[in-house]
């Protein structure tokens, strides 16, 4: 029997454990400490559920958050009492923020030993804020029938508002007494005898519980289908079906006849060939002012959330096009407060709602001067970075797009790596995933999260810089534990690249010392410390060559270093020139 008899918090323990791999739950990353004893015993106990250890809770959360990115499943994640559930709190806003489901159990004092300096114990109620989808503290364990179906009937709710109506954390705190460890309690073993397992959980919901119907969409079609003057913008994405999530974007474009502003952070680019209206340099073509002009729209239907384009963003709220936002989240999804429509269901049912398409209409004066500027600055970019012999950052994310494996998860960790996934990225039909964590932008968990992805699935790769891995280093110690192969492609320009690009960076000092903060790390010694393989890249052949194929497993860092300075020198002067010319087309 999966249930623990042996005393009351092995009993309490466990039924929570049962539970939630009934409805679904496959993974458990554990802190270790000792007020979470019954829990820990609990999940390192069924045989369904993989029970991960991992010493350091920051880059445990973030691990947990990549396992829920992957599977769009949620994953447990517990620890002790004290500061221990404190260091949660950075992944925990980005779950928030990226609408991933996570459940984090913090283990505490029973209520008599607090507030009286009993050791290791803080106000742990209400830890992450406003930041859980739901959060609340358990009852005391307890033997009683009618508290084992409290108990049953709260962790049902928990996991369904981990998921509906949107995504995200919720936050249990379990207060636990002595015993701790599965000491025997004659009651708890009475217990055994008249407790009927499959009668307590034959009513549980399917896994994962249907949702709440979608309701109908509004009808805008007869508008967007008058219009000659409309886009689509597709912006930062992580589906759990890119194939499908691509087809409805195409088919929508195709039925309006509207070009794809396509961010790299999604999975368009690399579904190209499903697209004829795919629009990849859009950055660089509003960069000119006489385009940007002349491509104002009338209407735009944004998928999801914003691309990360400062240029774009200053575009829409410069030109106002009355704008349709489609999404599944509840929330505001609109930072430039524009005359913005919401439609709230999934893009897929959006596009299974619309007509078949009759006839493939030709392309507008309006679409044509679109495709013509990608035409010209794709090739413009292609060109100019394949001439390219010296290691520079802008060339990298260029490269592993043309490069890595069929359908491999990428993940891309923040600052400059994102947006060079943006200029750079070009399309193609590689199907490769991409993963960040854009809900807070931080470079927080950065390694951690990127073996979340990683594990038990296809050998990954991740995309950093220097500062954003050395915030996370602690992530190597995860390494025991991990299964599957994670390639570190470790951009090192010795400190923080896109702050180069702002205004403070003429302002020297501070700018040097406080904001580029160079951190002279040697990143072969680092990794001999965690007994991580480490290689220095010499040449773009050679890093072609270690991407395809990928080991199967172990993890490995790719250091490709790279002038700070230069980079910078040659973002700004390329920009301007991929930016130069007007397109002539017949638009007006």
């Amino acid at each position: 029997m999966p249930i623990d008899f042996r005393n009351t918090n092995t009993v309490w323990a466990s039924i929570l454990v049962e539970t939630f791999q009934r409805l679904g739950l496959t993974t458990a990353v554990i802190c270790p400490g000792s007020r979470s004893t019954p829990l820990t015993v609990a999940f390192a106990s069924h045989p369904q559920i993989e029970a991960i250890p991992i010493l350091d809770e920051r880059s445990a959360s973030f691990f947990a958050l990549g396992q829920a990115k992957q599977t769009g499943k949620p994953v447990v994640l517990v620890c002790t009492s004290g500061t221990a559930g404190a260091n949660f709190y950075p992944a925990i806003i980005e779950t928030k923020e990226s609408r991933v489901p996570l459940l984090i159990l913090t283990a505490d004092r029973p209520p008599e030993l607090r507030d009286c300096h009993s050791g290791q114990t803080i106000d742990q109620i209400k830890l992450y804020g406003h930041y859980p989808n739901w959060q609340t503290e358990l009852a005391t364990p307890s033997l009683e029938i009618k508290q084992l179906r409290y108990l049953r009937q709260t962790l049902i709710h928990a996991w369904e508002k981990t998921l509906f109506p949107v995504p995200g954390p919720v936050h249990l705190n379990l207060p636990f007494r002595d015993p701790l460890a599965p000491l025997p309690q004659p009651e708890a073993a009475q217990l055994a005898a008249t407790f009927q397992l499959e009668k307590f959980f034959t009513h549980l919901p399917p896994s994962p519980p249907s949702p709440p119907s979608s309701p109908s969409p509004p009808s805008p079609l007869q508008d967007w289908q008058n219009c000659q003057r409309g886009i689509i913008i597709a912006g930062i994405a992580q589906p759990q079906n890119p194939r499908d999530y691509c087809q409805a974007i195409a088919y929508l474009s195709k039925t309006l006849n509207w070009p794809v502003l396509a961010e790299g952070l999604s999975p368009l680019r690399n579904y190209a060939d499903l697209n004829p209206y795919l629009i990849s340099t859009y950055d660089f073509i509003l960069r000119n002012p006489i385009n940007a002009d002349k491509l104002t729209p009338e209407i735009a239907i944004q998928i999801g959330e914003l691309p990360t384009s400062k240029t774009l963003r200053s575009w829409l709220e410069t030109t106002q096009p009355l704008t349709f936002l489609v999404t599944e989240s509840d929330r505001n999804l609109d930072p430039l407060h524009g005359r913005t429509i919401p439609i709230r269901m999934a893009v897929t049912s959006l596009a299974a709602s619309l007509n078949p398409i009759q006839a493939n209409p030709s392309p507008t004066a309006y679409l044509q001067h679109w495709g013509d500027a990608e035409h010209q600055i794709r090739k413009q970019i292609d060109t100019t970075l394949s001439s390219i012999p010296d290691l520079i950052e802008p060339k990298v994310a260029w490269l592993i797009s043309q490069n890595l494996p069929p359908a491999t998860p990428l993940f891309i960790a923040n600052s400059m790596p994102v947006r060079d996934i943006e200029y750079f990225w070009k399309p193609g039909n590689s199907h490769i995933r991409p993963f960040v964590n854009r809900g807070a932008n931080g470079i927080d968990g950065t390694l951690s999260t990127a073996l979340g992805i990683a594990h038990r699935h296809q050998s990954s790769v991740m995309l950093t810089g220097d500062l954003a891995l050395l915030h996370d280093t602690n992530g190597f110690l995860i390494r025991q534990y991990f299964q599957g192969h994670l390639t570190i492609i470790l951009i090192n320009n010795n400190g923080g690249g896109i702050f180069g690009m702002l205004p403070i960076a003429k302002f020297d000092p501070p700018f040097t010392e406080f904001f580029a903060t160079p951190q002279n790390i040697n990143f072969a010694r680092l990794c001999a410390g965690y007994d991580i393989e480490h290689q220095r890249i010499e040449s773009w052949q050679q890093l072609q060559s270690l991407l395809n194929p990928l080991p199967s497993s172990g993890i490995r860092v790719l250091e490709v270093k790279s002038d700070r300075h230069l980079d910078v020198k040659w973002r700004q002067d390329q920009f301007q020139q991929f930016a130069a010319d007007e397109f002539q087309s017949g638009t007006s």
